[in-house]
């Protein structure tokens, strides 16, 4: 499906009661246009969609895929925890000025 073809499709179900079924895009459609675009509408997925921009991007997507990143990898640290070593200290007091510290 082509870009343009996108677009006209939006343009034509800019008065659909949003968030809506594929089934009630697919109605909005064929009573607006005779079922022109109802046939492209029936490519997508069997769920709901919150906004005009989704089906488009269900129908020809334009958004660049999203990486996910490695959650079992853990990054790279950045340097010493702010305090030194009494950050991971338990018995440190709160606001006690240390000797030799920072």
């Amino acid at each position: 499906m082509s870009t343009r073809e996108v677009a006209e499709l939006q343009v034509l179900l800019e008065g659909v009661p949003l968030p809506a079924s594929k089934q009630e895009l697919m109605d909005y459609a064929r009573a607006e246009d005779g079922g022109r675009f109802a046939a492209l509408l029936g490519q997508l997925p069997d769920r709901e969609f919150e906004s005009l921009d989704e089906v488009g991007e269900e129908l020809s997507p334009v958004q660049p895929e999203r990486k996910q990143p490695d959650a079992r990898s853990p990054r790279e640290e950045s340097g010493k925890p702010p305090g030194g070593e009494a950050y991971t200290d338990a018995s440190a007091e709160p606001g006690r000025v240390r000797e030799g510290g920072p």
